[in-house]
């Protein structure tokens, strides 16, 4: 068998799928310096002296890109592909990393346990072909008669399953090394059974600190300091930009609405003329998501629908074709399919509005001009000189790395991507194109993602110093009252002073109380301070408060036990998950990788300015 997986080559998409997106739970160029030509011998990055070539980049990230444009029916914005360009970077470091572990264990795959592995263990995503399947459930023995049918060999099945075991088994055994001994005790199982069923009521009082002037719980400049020096991890920002914007919208005008409701009423024709619905919808809605099943927006009441198109629809009777609905999306043609009580089984047809081949040239032009004056300018003055010529007023925005761009012509799709891909100060984007309008964009400032320095967040630590020492000083006034409390009753000491004294409902450990806050010291205390006993005064980031627990009902052993067997194993599944987190985190810290994507971006755009 093992030879017949090897006698053809053909690549089979679902094994890309799998080999690049699936695993085992884990989530520039050679020599490229500076304005060295970008080639496909090029390395993207470097992992512990390992190379990964930028042409392996490119495919793998392809390969995703291609499966997600068929999940989405539509091509991938900018921002979209960056995205996944960084997935499929992430996923080429893991492996080389991986590679290595194998090494260090002495992990190896034998034959023997590929074609073990290949014909009593398929590929999770052969498991739902409705092909291999019988009344509804996976047939092994039909799995089987494929691997050792002509038409698997001559596909390329066998050698993309012989791959795809030879990085799925060694993967599997790190795993099973990883997780030998995660294990949850009943001790900790009931703990957490706790946390979740026990509940407490409360009453309690609340001192605000927030009446202690600042000027009163001044915090020293070395306590500031050591606050930042000791929690670093929390001061991670994203990398910010500034950027300059020329925006020519896809303007539609009165001969475009009515060119496209023309059109809405040519399809509307079709269906009345005998054609499919469904087949219309799936030919030319443009809505991605309904028109894969033929149109179907499933059950709708009114509420849920466009004013517009609701008052359509409801005038339908079944299985009768609207007239062209316009809402704010587009024209819709619509029929009811069936009627349940104030519900209606919808399906649409979504044709948006847009430019008639005369109008989207005139666009065409302006947009044609401004490219030619400015894009991929690297000198600042062309952006400027763009933005006279052509009458546009710029538009400054602020931009966060790995976030898209909102502005009030819609979304800069491709804008953040740009940004931070090594774009330099000064440097003007290509023109990027999107349904509404085209923008161009100018870098004007770049912050890079990473720790925050201390200057940047000294004010906020001051803020949240402040306030714990505000309410530390404020638990220090309220001390007499808890004396006299717990003398006389919490009421009876708050109408003393004019203070009010908060019941709450029934609450869990891990509940947000209103007033009381969330899993601090005053929680804590509602679960642990015996039933009418009044607390000290707890000072939490919500506030100081004196509480007294009225009433608790505790979790029972019977329950705990019933369902004892399937909390195990989602805790065990949470466990293995954080433990290979953990893990991967562990080695790639510990990794050298040297990163060249920026370096290349860079490269890649000087190389194609023409000289």
């Amino acid at each position: 068998m093992l030879q017949q997986m090897r006698s053809a080559a053909k690549w089979i998409w679902i094994f890309i799928v799998i080999a690049f997106v699936g695993g085992f739970l884990f989530v520039e160029t050679s020599g490229l310096l500076g304005r060295d030509q970008v080639t496909t011998s090029s390395v993207v990055a470097t992992v512990n002296g390992v190379d990964i070539p930028y042409l392996t980049w490119v495919n793998v990230s392809n390969a995703i890109a291609q499966q997600r444009e068929q999940q989405l029916g539509r091509g991938l914005n900018g921002d979209e592909r960056r995205a996944i360009e960084d997935q499929a970077f992430d996923q080429l470091v893991t492996d080389v990393l991986l590679q290595e572990e194998y090494r260090k264990r002495g992990i190896r795959v034998s034959d023997e346990e590929v074609i073990q592995q290949a014909r009593t263990n398929p590929p999770e995503a052969l498991l739902a072909d409705p092909t291999l399947q019988t009344d509804g459930r996976f047939d092994i023995e039909k799995y089987q008669r494929l691997l050792a049918s002509p038409q698997a060999r001559q596909q390329g099945m066998l050698v993309q399953l012989e791959n795809y075991y030879r990085t799925e088994i060694p993967r599997r055994k790190l795993q099973d090394q990883i997780l030998s001994d995660v294990y949850v005790s009943d001790a900790k199982l009931w703990s957490a059974f706790k946390d979740e069923r026990d509940s407490a009521q409360v009453s309690f009082v609340t001192f605000d600190p927030s009446t202690i002037p600042d000027s009163a719980a001044i915090v020293p400049e070395a306590d500031l300091r050591r606050y930042y020096d000791e929690n670093e991890d929390r001061f991670e920002r994203r990398g910010r930009a500034v950027v300059s914007l020329l925006v020519i919208p896809r303007t539609v005008v009165a001969e475009d609405s009515l060119a496209t409701e023309a059109e809405v009423r040519a399809l509307r024709e079709e269906i009345v003329q005998g054609g499919k619905f469904e087949d219309v919808a799936a030919r030319e809605s443009a809505d991605p998501y309904s028109a894969t099943v033929g149109g179907s927006m499933g059950w709708r009441n009114r509420a849920s629908l466009d004013e517009t198109m609701a008052k359509a629809a409801y005038a339908l009777r079944v299985n009768e074709v609207s007239q062209p609905v316009l809402a704010s999306d587009g024209y819709h043609l619509i029929r009811v399919d069936s009627i349940r009580r104030d519900s209606l089984n919808l399906r649409h047809i979504l044709v948006r509005i847009t430019q008639t081949d005369s109008n989207a040239v005139k666009t065409d032009r302006r947009a044609d001009q401004l490219a030619r004056i400015a894009a991929a300018a690297t000198e600042r003055q062309r952006f400027d000189s763009a933005a006279t010529v052509l009458s546009l007023a710029p538009e400054t925005v602020q931009v966060y790395e790995g976030q898209p761009l909102f502005t009030g012509f819609g979304v800069a799709s491709g804008v953040s991507a740009w940004a931070f891909s090594g774009a330099r100060i000064g440097e003007t984007s290509d023109l990027f194109d999107t349904e509404e309008n085209y923008f161009l964009a100018r870098l004007d400032s770049l912050v890079e993602g990473g720790t925050a320095p201390f200057a940047d967040v000294r004010n906020d630590i001051a803020v949240l110093l402040t306030r714990r020492k505000k309410a530390e000083m404020m638990a220090g006034q309220a001390r007499t009252f808890a004396e006299r409390a717990r003398a006389t009753s919490l009421e009876a000491a708050a109408q003393e002073r004019d203070l009010t004294v908060t019941k709450t409902n029934l609450f869990a450990r891990a509940t947000f109380v209103p007033g009381l806050g969330r899993l601090n010291s005053a929680i804590g205390a509602a679960f642990s301070l015996p039933i009418g006993a009044t607390s000290e005064p707890i000072a939490t980031d919500d506030g100081v408060f004196v509480i007294r627990p009225d009433r608790r009902e505790e979790a029972t052993r019977e329950a705990f036990e019933a369902q004892k067997a399937v909390q195990r194993d989602n805790a065990m599944r949470v466990l293995q998950d954080a433990r290979i987190r953990e893990y991967m985190e562990g080695i790639r810290e510990q990794a050298n990788i040297k990163d060249r994507r920026k370096q290349l971006n860079a490269a890649a755009r000087a190389q194609a300015v023409p000289q």
